[in-house]
């Protein structure tokens, strides 16, 4: 199963997916990652989908991801008597810590910390943003807010405050709880809602411990202006557009988009693109046009994979929608276009040998001889570091670890397999050729690049570049 793209697809697994057979077909379909999504489901739900991705892992032959997504914290308003008021632009009404139901006047905000970061001044979102309020007179336990626009408040609403960094952890005591569940399970990637400093990823790190591969959900202004430190913690990033459309003004989103993969792209750290991509999917066999220029523009923009949500999780085509999210993304790299972008946007290289062996490996395989590229990696990181370059042949990254091969499913243009640890250089050429023809990437006599690390067997950068053809008998030979 060789995709015939490279950006990848992330499924989110709920009711309408996570039955075995239906997890099949969607890796069939096109799914390369498949998401579990803690804000919803029992850990039970979870520990069966992720059972359910294994055993098509095996079917298909071919690795798969599963990537925990952690809630984060939830901040809301309290309840109200009538379980809802109508307001109108210039209603002034108090939030307090008080948590008796609300009324016109007053209602509960139970977290103190919002009361600690808010000002004078600063705008507060309810609802998504349905409802914008105006911070006047305020203490650490109170706030009196005018409602600038919105018609409607009602129960247990969500609170946003775009203009300040709230104190609070990104990961909480569920999220703690659910975290220690998902690395017992075995998932490949973990990703933090709530990111708004570099603080907040050091702490997933900590406590994931090298068990999973981390990645930092871009939903908060503040994780925007922290980006390069946030970037020094992460093994992915997301670009979460729902969360961020929240609190950025509409017209900021595609240029928060592009910052966050332009940023990801530098570093080689693989970029998500999630939220909306093909939402009226949900309950439509098609897309809309919008939707499939949205899915395209991302993959012209470089992502390293596209995620379907609700799409997938509890929508009414699940496989539908991840057949033409993975049509959308051939189509677009068949575009003439499409190689000089990715050339454009292409990372300057770091005070590395292995980045100059990387770089010389993707300007030699231009040409047209070449059929792919075989990467030799223990961890993941010259494969990475390739895949930084945007090459446009097919990427093999053979690797011992079953964990590494996973976490590359997300990244672009890697095709992952399992390989034996090679201990000579004659067995790096051979099974570097063997594996390029069994995997139906070279014929016989054409050109494959190979990228391996000296000495074999031990993790460590890639130090060697070599040349070999697919074998017409059963010898090849090789030049270093």
């Amino acid at each position: 199963m060789i995709r015939a793209r490279r950006a990848r697809i992330v499924a989110t697994l709920g009711p309408a997916s996570r039955a075995p057979g239906m997890v099949k077909a969607l890796a069939q379909a096109g799914a390369d990652v498949f998401r579990l999504n803690f804000s919803h489901g029992s850990h039970e739900d979870h520990a069966a989908a992720l059972k359910a991705v294994r055993g098509a892992e095996m079917a298909l032959q071919r690795p798969l991801g599963v990537l925990a997504d952690l809630q984060g914290p939830k901040l809301r308003l309290g309840r109200f008597a009538d379980g809802a008021i109508e307001v109108k632009p210039g209603h002034v009404m108090r939030f307090d810590l008080d948590p008796a139901p609300g009324d016109a006047t007053r209602v509960q905000m139970p977290h103190p910390e919002i009361f600690k970061a808010l000002r004078t001044g600063m705008a507060l979102l309810i609802d998504d943003g349905r409802i914008r309020l105006r911070v006047g007179e305020r203490a650490d336990d109170w706030a009196e807010v005018t409602v600038e626009s919105g018609t409607k408040l009602s129960d247990r609403k969500g609170v946003a405050v775009p203009d300040a960094v709230i104190p609070v952890s990104a990961l909480t005591t569920k999220d703690r709880e659910d975290l220690a569940f998902a690395l017992r399970l075995g998932v490949d990637w973990v990703a933090l809602s709530f990111v708004q400093k570099a603080e907040d990823m050091a702490e997933l790190k900590r406590l994931v411990n090298g068990k999973a591969a981390c990645l930092a959900k871009i939903e908060k202004p503040q994780a925007l202006q922290d980006l390069e430190s946030i970037l020094d913690y992460c093994d992915g990033v997301m670009v979460a557009r729902g969360d961020l459309g929240v609190e950025l003004l509409p017209e900021e989103v595609p240029v928060a988009q592009k910052q966050i993969l332009r940023a990801a792209r530098r570093r080689g750290v693989p970029a998500i693109v999630a939220t909306q991509m093909l939402e009226s999917m949900t309950s439509a066999p098609a897309p809309t046009r919008a939707e499939a220029s949205d899915v395209a523009n991302a993959v012209y923009e470089g992502a390293d994979a596209l995620m379907l949500s609700a799409e997938t999780a509890s929508g009414d085509y699940p496989l539908e929608a991840v057949g033409i999210m993975s049509r959308i993304i051939e189509r677009v790299e068949r575009d003439p276009l499409w190689p000089s972008l990715m050339d454009a946007e292409h990372a300057g290289m770091d005070e590395h040998d292995v980045d100059a062996l990387v770089a010389a490996a993707r300007k030699a395989a231009e040409a047209q001889s070449t059929a792919c590229m075989v990467v030799f990696t223990t961890l993941g990181g010259t494969a990475r570091r390739m895949s930084r370059e945007r090459p446009l042949q097919p990427v093999l990254a053979l690797t011992p670890n079953p964990d590494t091969a996973r976490r590359l499913a997300l990244v672009w243009g890697l095709e992952p397999r399992l390989g034996k640890q090679p201990d000579s250089l004659e067995a790096v050429t051979d099974d570097a050729v063997t594996s390029a023809v069994k995997f139906g990437l070279a014929e016989a006599g054409q050109r494959i690049l190979i990228l391996a690390g000296t000495p074999f067997g031990a993790p460590g950068a890639a130090n060697l570049l070599r040349l070999a053809h697919a074998p017409a008998g059963p010898k090849t030979r090789g030049k270093t």
